[in-house]
């Protein structure tokens, strides 16, 4: 069984075990599902959306 290690969420800051890695940033599972319910209008996209901002995706891959 494989162990899984903590690891810092760009979105929230804590260290947690269980959630997705995007171009080898890691979101944890809490933040994942409050973004998806997020609403475009809502104030909290805009933090969404600049922590995002942080993946750094390769140009011209």
């Amino acid at each position: 069984m494989e162990q899984q290690t903590e690891q810092a969420c760009i979105i929230c800051g804590q260290m947690k075990e269980e959630g997705i890695v995007i171009v080898s940033h890691f979101i944890c599972e809490d933040c994942e599902a409050e973004m998806v319910r997020t609403e475009a209008e809502d104030a909290k996209y805009r933090f969404f959306v600049g922590r995002l901002k942080k993946i750094d995706l390769q140009k011209n891959a």
